[in-house]
Formats: C-alpha cells, sequence, structure tokens
C-alpha cells in the first residue's frame, strides 16, 4: 500500500538513488523500487534498502568526487538477486 495516497496499486520499475557524503556524490542505478500508479511514490523494499545500505558504506570513503555504481551489476558481482 502507498505510504502516500494510499492506494494499493504499485508497480515494479528501477529507478537512480543519489546520495551525497561529505562532498563525495553516490549514484546508484538500475535500483529496483515500487512505483505507485496512483501518486507516482517510489518505495525500495526492506532489502533493497539494505543493499542500499551496504553499497553506499562500501564506497562512501573512496576519494573521488563522483561514485557511480549499477546496482545491477553489483548484485550480479556478488552473487545476489537484485530484485
Amino acid at each position: 500500500m502507498c505510504n502516500s495516497c494510499f492506494k494499493d496499486d504499485k508497480n515494479r520499475i528501477f529507478t537512480t538513488f543519489t546520495v551525497e557524503y561529505k562532498g563525495c556524490i553516490i549514484i546508484i542505478r538500475n535500483v529496483p523500487c515500487l512505483e505507485c500508479r496512483v501518486c507516482g511514490e517510489t518505495t525500495f523494499t526492506d532489502e533493497v534498502s539494505a543493499w542500499l545500505d551496504r553499497i553506499v558504506n562500501s564506497v562512501k570513503n573512496i576519494p573521488q568526487d563522483v561514485s557511480i555504481i549499477d546496482y545491477s551489476k553489483w548484485m550480479e558481482l556478488s552473487g545476489n538477486q537484485y530484485y
């Protein structure tokens, strides 16, 4: 159920997750999410959120201004399903 409009009509899509950490921008592409067909709000499953935290923690201390990660490739390399 959508947290914004309380409708139960979601579609599985892929999106880009972006976070800034100490001046570094971390971009994670091809992240699976659920999008409400009524209002457009996107949410991540608990499992995807946990993997996003792991990915960010793995790359946040790399000394560069921008990190671009492909979620699906990261999951394949780690031997996990990405959806």
